[in-house]
């Protein structure tokens, strides 16, 4: 099908990475129809809003039209998928159109998640249904939103056609936009064939892609794996500090970037757990909420593993070595990382050696006590300006917080900032509006089951305004009833 759609597509991994995907093409989409355009994100890649967000543009997004330029492809990786390695995965229902150059000079993949069979599908049929096609646009503009490093959608369509799940459901299209789509799986695939050219062709791509600084280094593989270590242990501590759990942090899940990818079985958890699990499938809590920094540690020594060639041809032994050293200092890094962001949620200024203990014993007392995770530092802002029932009214025995927060509050009262100052810097950083569980599952069954996408919107409206209470939606803030049902996410494959 032509179009008169212009898009300046660049094809930099297409057009230098020969043997690192298969070009492709979409399944044709019945009858594809726009449900949620991102505007903000259109114009931040410089594209034209008017032309995209038509009938044509819905062409475009699922995948029915190739605009001039764009050269489809499948990418191939392998990956540890639950501690098991699979030795090829690959795209198995995405393509990457190509890469096109942002306002502020960026490059960014454009990719349509839900489009058809690819030579990676394995036993899939390569679609997507409406709904997790939704679930990952919310997530990912809620997490954009909360200055967590993401993945996001520029369009989600409905391709007209119903696709086999648990019954039939109506199938999507995601058009996501990523620094790259270049995972710890993708190194894992040429590591285990020993295709060392491929490798080092790889390696070089990635840092020259996203860690240019580093391309004239003598050591600049070892330096490559100790800037993505630094990237994730980031990005997992500010996953930790909002409550939100991946679900399923297989290798392949796991960028060179460091932003967050695929969207499957995630949530955010309401009652503080560390074991809290949505995934369906995590039946042994592997992903769970607690152990993302130990499988993030674990992920980057697999990442380490496929880079030893790189950083010691000569002699494996000390390159190993090397590597170690680096993965030796994850866990100080993470800590650092995540007490930073913790300080930032209690309005602590000023640095103490006692931090990490109070911050411990916080989560200590909150732990199975039905503690709303989020609401429990907004209401922590509302108490240090003396508006203390909120917060006390969350715990049935109040001695034990009362005694932690006198010290909170004499750390804050012992700072050169002001109690009210301090106060609205949490409330910078604490959001009011989360993507509650149970209010992204009433909104995907009603946009899914019945076409009503009024319940979705308001919910991305708000959690892309995470930190601005607004009048009227006070429902909206507040964690399930109590007596719900434990929440369970699915794949959506």
């Amino acid at each position: 099908m032509s179009t008169t759609l212009s898009i300046t597509f660049e094809n930099d991994f297409a057009n230098t990475m020969e043997g690192f995907y298969v070009p492709w093409k979409a399944a044709k989409a019945e009858k594809p129809e726009i449900v949620v355009f991102n505007e903000e994100l259109c114009k931040q890649l410089g594209l034209d809003e008017t032309a995209l967000n038509s009938d044509e543009g819905a062409q475009f997004f699922s995948g029915n039209v190739v605009v001039e330029g764009s050269k489809p492809i499948a990418q191939v990786y392998a990956g540890h998928q639950f501690g098991g390695f699979s030795p090829q995965l690959g795209d198995g229902r995405a393509l990457l159109l190509g890469e096109v150059i942002d306002v502020d000079g960026a490059r960014k993949d454009v990719q349509l998640k839900g489009s058809g069979r690819t030579p990676f599908s394995r036993n899939g049929d390569g679609k997507a249904a409406i709904a997790p096609v939704l679930r990952e646009y919310l997530m990912g503009e809620a997490m954009h939103a909360l200055g967590i490093p993401t993945t996001r959608a520029l369009a989600a369509v409905t391709t007209g056609e119903k696709i086999i799940r648990e019954g039939f459901q109506r199938g999507g299209v995601l058009t996501r936009v990523a620094s790259s789509h270049l995972r710890v799986g993708t190194f894992q695939y040429f590591a285990a064939r020993q295709d060392h050219e491929k490798l080092k062709q790889l390696a070089d791509y990635a840092i020259q892609r996203h860690y240019p600084e580093l391309a004239n280094e003598d050591e600049k593989y070892l330096l490559f794996l100790k800037e993505v270590q630094e990237r994730q242990a980031s990005l997992v501590a500010k996953w930790v500090s909002v409550g939100f759990v991946h679900g399923v942090m297989n290798t392949d899940n796991m960028t060179i970037s460091g932003e967050t990818i695929d969207y499957g079985p995630c949530a955010f958890m309401d009652a503080y757990d560390p074991k809290t699990v949505f995934s369906s499938i995590d039946d042994h809590g592997r992903y769970a909420y607690g152990n993302q920094p130990v499988i993030a540690q674990w992920n980057l020594a697999r990442f380490a593993e496929t880079l030893i060639p790189l950083i010691n041809p000569k002699d494996s032994d000390a390159a190993i070595k090397s590597a170690t050293d680096i993965l030796n200092g994850y866990l100080e890094i993470y800590q650092l990382a995540w007490l930073n962001e913790m300080r930032e949620k209690l309005g602590l200024t000023e640095r103490n050696e006692g931090d990490i203990e109070m911050v411990n014993h916080l989560h200590t007392i909150i732990e199975g006590k039905a503690i709303d995770y989020t609401l429990l530092f907004k209401n922590m802002a509302g108490f240090a300006r003396g508006e203390e029932t909120a917060l006390l009214e969350m715990f049935e025995d109040k001695a034990e917080i009362e005694k932690w927060l006198e010290g909170w509050l004499g750390q804050i009262h012992a700072s050169n900032r002001a109690v009210e100052q301090t106060a609205n810097a949490m409330d910078c950083v604490n959001p009011v509006y989360i993507p509650r569980n149970h209010l992204v599952e009433d909104a995907l069954q009603e946009a899914s089951d019945n076409e009503n996408y009024k319940p979705f919107n308001i919910l991305l409206d708000l959690v892309k305004s995470p930190f601005e209470e607004k009048h009227g939606f006070e429902d909206y803030k507040k964690p399930a009833p109590k007596g719900s049902a434990p929440y369970v996410t699915y794949c959506g494959t």
